[in-house]
């Protein structure tokens, strides 16, 4: 088999394939999407398989030019003309698709925000009592609030009165305590100026004592011993 031939088959079955996934995203764009994110990706898809279609057909198309047998080339082009007539019909099918597609995802999005705001109205029309019911207990945290922060601002101001009292009588005992050790140093003086005087007077009475021995002494000696 010709390099050519093989060429030309293996272009025929890329388009033939080409074509079935083209024609699979098309029934995936009629079936699966549902939202415009998703049909514009099945788009994006399509578009990328019929380019790569139109340009496997067009490159058939050069294939079958140039082929030196007239009865190869007039069924190659044969062929050609058929893939181009396909394609055209899948690029027409996928236009309605889009359009049949988009026109669904419109309805179903109208229908969801009417669902939605009817939706919308019922919750609301019940919470209305759900709402007064709240502000009332909301009222009443507010009001139970504000009495125990009454509560705290007396118990803080009787605080208060107590640690000025006790902080009075603290102040008032240091006064006494200074006192006190001022009369507590002065009789501490006392006391070392009277001892001092007291070890002066035994220190006195003693040298008088030997003073008055020694006297004695001498005149005994001279009574006894005179020279």
């Amino acid at each position: 088999m010709a390099a050519e031939d093989i060429h030309v088959r293996l272009c025929l079955q890329e388009i033939v394939k080409l074509d079935l996934e083209g024609k699979a995203l098309i029934q995936d764009i009629r079936d699966v999407a549902k939202t415009s994110e998703v049909l514009e990706d099945l788009n994006h898809e399509a578009r990328e398989k019929i380019n790569k279609l139109r340009n496997k057909i067009n490159e058939l198309d050069q294939l079958g030019r140039e082929q030196d047998k007239d009865s190869d080339r007039e069924a190659i082009l044969k062929n050609v003309e058929t893939h181009k007539q396909k394609l055209s019909s899948t690029i027409t099918s996928l236009r309605q698709s889009n359009i049949m597609t988009q026109l669904e995802i419109d309805k179903n999005q109208r229908q969801e925000l009417l669902t939605g705001e009817s939706d919308i109205r019922k919750r609301s029309k019940g919470n209305k009592e759900t709402l007064a019911a709240k502000a009332g207990n909301i009222t009443e945290s507010l009001m139970n609030l504000n009495r125990m922060m009454a509560s705290q601002v007396n118990q803080s101001e009787l605080t208060n009165t107590t640690l000025f009292s006790s902080s009075k009588t603290v102040s008032d005992t240091h006064d006494e305590f200074q006192g006190m050790g001022g009369h507590i140093q002065t009789s501490h003086r006392l006391l070392t100026k009277y001892g001092r005087r007291d070890l002066t007077d035994k220190l006195l009475i003693f040298l008088a004592l030997v003073f008055f021995f020694a006297t004695v002494l001498y005149i005994v000696k001279k009574r006894v011993w005179p020279s």
